[in-house]
């Protein structure tokens, strides 16, 4: 089978098919993610949090991006269809136009399909620069770890009126300038509804409710290897006598029933 490519993704969006994503950080998880059908793998800075013991992803640097997304490209090359490839660039390695590009570049020369960027339409020009030379781009809006401390704390955002019209204007600047993926974080089921049906590319959303076009866990939250604090739009898979790759399967097979996430993993305006 053909691997999964962006247009593998936009052809589900506009065919209204979910597709599921999961965090992976090594060789051996991103081919039993793959081999159960998981369409993406997330290189995620969340490593910070489940891979270094972190109490932020703000230590990550670019290096432990590289050396991660290389380990997780030699393990997806061995799956029956690689899945595609997004890795995030981490706190304050984009700061300017020039950093952006050198963040990406590393990433992707590591063997990644995509980038994954925090913030909003002040992320345009580096879009549109990074579209130019070729490197796909997803924008996550809504709760971005990255800013944690400006956030205070790790809360739902875009339940205010004036701050929900604000993200989807974002959104809709951002798919203007070249985004070709968004990524909804703890914002309200409602409004991460109204984003995806405004925009033509594919919506992922994690606590943001079942109508988006696509779902993502972190691996550790879904297999139930978090022993802190559990966030309620997280479910654990590994249940009912399953090993890691049907625990997986059963993710794959509950996000494109439909069935995950339910009402209760989401969050109210």
């Amino acid at each position: 089978m053909s691997p999964i490519s962006i247009r593998s993704l936009q052809a589900m969006k506009a065919g209204q098919e979910k597709f599921s994503v999961l965090t992976a950080y090594d060789a051996t998880f991103a081919q039993l993610a793959a081999d159960a059908g998981v369409e993406v793998l997330l290189v995620g800075d969340s490593l910070g949090n489940v891979i270094q013991g972190q109490d932020s992803t703000l230590p990550v640097t670019v290096e432990h991006m590289v050396y991660h997304t290389e380990a997780v490209v030699r393990g997806n090359r061995r799956a029956k269809r690689p899945a595609f490839i997004m890795t995030d660039l981490p706190f304050m390695s984009y700061g300017t136009l020039e950093q952006g590009l050198e963040s990406a570049r590393k990433v992707m020369q590591a063997g990644a399909h995509m980038v994954k960027l925090e913030g909003d339409d002040w992320l345009i020009p580096l879009v549109e620069s990074l579209g130019r030379q070729g490197v796909p781009v997803c924008v996550h809006l809504g709760l971005t770890p990255q800013s944690v401390n400006k956030f205070g704390g790790y809360r739902v955002q875009g339940r205010e009126d004036d701050k929900a019209e604000a993200m989807l204007a974002h959104c809709i600047a951002l798919e203007k300038a070249g985004t070709d993926l968004l990524l909804l974080e703890c914002v309200p089921s409602a409004l991460a509804a109204r984003i995806s049906a405004a925009v033509s590319i594919p919506v992922i959303g994690i606590g943001a409710g079942a109508g988006t076009d696509a779902q993502v866990l972190v691996m550790h939250d879904m297999l139930g290897l978090n022993s802190g604090f559990t966030p309620k739009f997280v479910k654990n898979f590994l249940t009912d006598g399953r090993n890691v790759q049907q625990a997986f399967a059963a993710y794959v097979e509950e996000v494109k029933s439909g069935q995950f996430p339910a009402a209760e993993h989401g969050f109210n305006a």
